[in-house]
Order: structure tokens, then C-alpha cells, then sequence
């Protein structure tokens, strides 16, 4: 589905907790724990450092393991197998109830969505290549704050990609305002340089 994730065993993850930058954890959309020794703890030391919804994956339908699950702070729980798209769209319901929002954005004429759809502009598809779509999810969901180049690109291209040079971003930013600006009338992204 063209989604940055980033697999890690349970101590990789315990050391990634413990070491990561804030700017890491900011660019988290959200955690997705399989079944592991100490998952109820770990949910503590995630709510510590990030807001980021924190899915659990339960292997068995059982009231008594969802409902450990969710008092230890899950935010939900869903069972295998699960389509990464249910996944998405549970995740945002998670950013949605947590920001207060029925839309992250919907105004007049754009809509965004945050389960793999292309946004509407006055009704109509804008259709956009996976990374300029991910890009404007990511903006959406940070608007009114000012975000760095570095930023975009850990949540767009994942923390650990180095096959891919950082600057691609300016690339990818330029395009997707190139379309909104088409179809709105105007720049809906504001850019300052440094």
C-alpha cells in the first residue's frame, strides 16, 4: 500500500524507544505491536515519548485478552489477518478522536483522507502519486505547524531509508503544489526557506 513501516523485534524496539529523537516520534503515525513478552508494558514507554495510536494484533478472538489489551492502554485491537488499509483507517479514526476533528481536513473544497484515497477537490479525485499523497496526509495532520524538510521526508520515506537522498522532498513538495494551486486557485502550502 506504499506505507513507510519499519519491522522490529522486541528488544530492537525496547533500544529504538529508548533512543530515538523527538523528531523520530513525531514522524510515527502510529504503532503496531504483534503479540510479544511485556506488550502491555511496552504500550507505558510508547505513551511516554509519542500520541501515536497503538494498535495490538491478537492472533484469537478472546473478550478477556482485547479487553487486558485496551485497559493497558491500547488505543485499538484487531485480529489476523487484517488488510493494512483497516489498519490505516483505524489509525486515523485513533488521530481523529485525539484532535477532536470529524475530517482532519475538510473545508469547502478539499478533502483529505488518511486510509490510501486521493483527496477531493471541489468533489473530484485529485488523483496523486503515492509519496505527493502521503506528503499532504502528512501536512494535513501537522497544519499549523511548521515542519522541516527532514521531518517530511522520515515520514513519508521511513527513519531508516538510505537509498534515497533527503532532497527528493523538495521535489515531491514542489509537484503536489504545482496541483493544488491548479485546482484551487491558490498555494495552500505555505514554504519559507531554512
Amino acid at each position: 500500500e506504499g506505507v513507510s513501516s519499519l519491522g522490529l523485534d522486541r528488544d530492537d524496539f525496547r533500544d529504538w524507544l529508548e533512543a530515538a529523537s523527538r523528531a523520530d516520534f513525531e514522524a510515527v503515525q502510529g504503532f503496531l505491536l504483534g503479540e510479544f513478552q511485556d506488550r502491555l508494558a511496552c504500550t507505558e514507554t510508547i505513551r511516554r515519548h509519542s500520541p501515536a495510536p497503538i494498535i495490538a494484533l491478537s492472533e484469537e478472538r478472546s473478550l478477556a485478552q482485547t479487553l487486558a489489551l485496551l485497559t493497558a492502554g491500547m488505543d485499538d485491537v484487531v485480529r489476523k489477518p487484517v488488510h493494512v488499509r483497516e489498519i490505516l483507517a483505524r489509525a486515523e479514526a485513533v488521530w481523529r478522536r485525539v484532535n477532536g476533528q470529524a475530517h482532519p481536513l475538510q473545508d469547502e473544497r478539499l478533502k483529505v483522507y488518511f486510509d490510501g484515497r486521493d483527496p477531493d477537490i471541489d468533489g473530484h479525485a485529485l488523483i496523486l502519486p503515492r509519496r505527493e499523497r502521503h506528503i499532504l496526509e502528512y501536512l494535513v495532520r501537522n497544519r499549523g505547524r511548521r515542519l522541516t524538510k527532514t521531518q517530511i521526508f522520515n515520514a513519508i520515506y521511513g527513519l531508516y531509508s538510505n537509498e534515497v537522498e533527503e532532497s527528493v522532498v523538495e521535489g515531491h513538495v514542489s509537484k503536489l503544489r504545482k496541483k493544488l494551486r491548479a485546482r484551487l486557485g491558490y498555494d495552500p502550502i505555505e514554504a519559507k526557506r531554512y
